[in-house]
């Protein structure tokens, strides 16, 4: 038996990609990516929460490579405007927008709504499947607030707009190290990384 678990991270995100892999290095895991398996085509982002985003993802992946797979999905959801972008946060400026352009609607949106009132926080939910009949989700979220203009050249997607009240910086200012100590998705893959390293024994 390999010394070894085979996951797939059900994504062709590299930045993503680059923070899962991080938070999960040194357990004895094969990571692989969507990357790796051009055959698979893209996963439509359908559903309704996160969760079932996350779900679809991972479940239409471990069914395709017969591997475990992890799957996330995250949303920056605004208080003022009732939640949004949240679901939509990848396709908040429209199918196929980028990270600039989700931004620039964003602080459009919310360009004559006073600090106070632009409260905001980032949700991430993490899906773990290792078969049909085992299924485990985690999830992490992070408070603060959007921002008037952008601060810091890190990070992606909404980084540079989302202040964090007790550090005073949006997560673009940090270092990759120190964003992933403290953000929605490390939240989540740290409780994660905690569950692998339980039950990864019981199959090497």
């Amino acid at each position: 038996m390999s010394l070894m678990v085979k996951v797939v991270i059900a994504t062709r995100n590299k930045d993503k990609l680059r923070e899962i892999q991080a938070v999960l290095s040194g357990i004895p895991i094969e990571l692989s990516s969507l990357f790796d398996y051009s055959s698979i085509p893209p996963i439509k982002e359908d559903g309704n929460t996160l969760l079932e985003n996350a779900l679809k993802k991972a479940k239409d992946v471990q069914k395709a490579t017969g591997q475990w797979c992890i799957a996330d999905d995250t949303g920056l959801f605004v208080d003022i405007l009732n939640g949004a972008p949240g679901v939509c946060s990848a396709r908040y400026a429209g199918e196929n927008s980028t990270y600039e352009q989700n931004r620039r609607k964003l602080l459009l949106t919310l360009s004559d709504v006073p600090i106070k009132e632009r409260t905001a926080r980032f949700v991430c939910c993490v899906v773990l499947v290792i078969n049909s009949n085992k299924i485990e989700v985690f999830e992490g979220s992070v408070e603060g607030y959007i921002n008037h203009r952008e601060i810091g050249t890190g990070g992606f997607g909404y980084d540079s707009i989302f202040m964090i009240p007790e550090i005073r910086k949006t997560f673009a200012q940090l270092l990759f190290d120190e964003k992933n100590r403290i953000s929605h998705r490390a939240i989540a893959l740290n409780k994660l990384r905690s569950r692998l390293e339980q039950i990864i024994p019981q199959y090497v």
